[in-house]
């Protein structure tokens, strides 16, 4: 594997499996679940001081819903006071005047929440048909706003609301994100049993081109394509020069920085079994942090070496100049071949010196 030092810089934490919603795409089966579950609040604690041992990542506390948890803030206030950078994601059903209170004076900087549709037949039908799903969103954006607190909306789509993708876009900016992550989902969880709705190869292109020159010509909202790292080669064919506005694309809570997949590079997910995992997709874990520190896990396993050493990578993407600055989606590449190291299945390009 080339000699490089993996930082830490992000990581999604899944503090209960507990939650309200039962949206299609989601990984977790999680409405039978406890708030707390296996992450106590000592045991919380103690993985930050893991965590802050080795790495001062962004930490985004999620779930599940992280606030059906009546100690999310004593949560998120010992990662602040731990010098960690938190952040939350909700759904935006249980966000009072009071949350919003306890958002700010437990540290945490920016809130994301997800949008899928420009309306509430369109949402609410992606979200598992739970009627009052996008007036929560709407009325979430509202307290945000009215208490100084950054979001980020990130919206998921498939065949069934691909069509909406502009128009979800808009709403978005029109409830004062303040940025816009478009996601096309990976199935894992409950999203396996979606692959029929999965947007074309094809379409994915076509979508990934419309973001390139809608983000060249939006300056009032920050935008990322998520989950899609074939976009930083549409990006690299298209732009002739580097990016002129590289600070005002870098935020705190983004995870990328004009690379493709990081997962298991600068990223992971801990789920609330204590797995480790890559992404918050990506099913085979790297080991357990109730069994042995996240500083060993990160450095030392066995499938975090295999995604950092590109020479392994197989197919297309094993063979393709763009392969460093895109990596294709490990956990979609696993979801639909069985191999994390295959080539991007949703990938269009064909490499010039590709003979498969």
């Amino acid at each position: 594997m080339d000699e490089k030092k993996w930082d830490l810089k992000w990581m999604a934490w899944e503090i209960t499996s507990a939650c309200n919603l039962r949206c299609v795409h989601c990984r977790s089966s999680s409405e039978n679940f406890s708030p707390v579950g296996k992450f106590t609040l000592e045991k919380a604690k103690k993985l930050i001081d893991d965590i802050s041992s080795f790495a001062s990542p962004v930490v985004v506390i999620s779930g599940g819903e992280p606030l059906t948890r009546p100690d999310v803030f004593d949560i998120a206030k010992y990662g602040t006071d731990a010098g960690l950078k938190m952040a939350m994601a909700t759904n935006g059903v249980l966000v009072t005047d009071e949350v919003c209170e306890k958002i700010k004076s437990s540290g945490i900087r920016i809130v994301s929440m997800s949008l899928d549709g420009p309306n509430a037949e369109v949402h609410d039908d992606f979200r598992g048909g739970i009627a009052g799903a996008f007036e929560c969103v709407e009325r979430a954006a509202a307290l945000f706003n009215k208490h100084g607190i950054k979001f980020i909306i990130n919206s998921s789509f498939t065949k069934r609301n691909q069509s909406y993708i502009m128009e979800t876009f808009r709403k978005a900016e029109s409830l004062g994100a303040h940025a816009w992550y478009m996601f096309l989902i990976v199935p894992t969880g409950r999203g396996e049993e979606i692959f029929k709705e999965l947007v074309s190869k094809e379409d994915y292109e076509e979508i990934l081109e419309w973001h390139y020159n809608m983000e060249r010509q939006e300056d009032e909202i920050l935008v990322r394509p998520t989950c899609a790292p074939q976009y930083y080669r549409i990006w690299h064919e298209k732009s002739k020069e580097e990016n002129k506005d590289t600070e005002r694309r870098s935020l705190t809570f983004s995870t990328g920085g004009g690379k493709g997949c990081i997962a298991g590079q600068t990223i992971c997910f801990v789920n609330s079994e204590g797995n480790v995992l890559p992404c918050s997709y990506f099913p085979e874990s790297a080991g357990n942090v109730f069994e042995k520190p996240l500083k060993e896990i990160w450095e030392t396993s066995q499938l975090f070496e295999d995604l950092r050493d590109f020479r392994r990578y197989e197919g297309k993407c094993g063979v393709c100049k763009y392969l460093k600055v895109c990596g294709g989606c490990r956990a979609r590449a696993y979801a639909v071949t069985g191999s994390y190291l295959s080539e991007e299945p949703f990938c269009n390009y064909i490499p010039a010196n590709y003979n498969g």
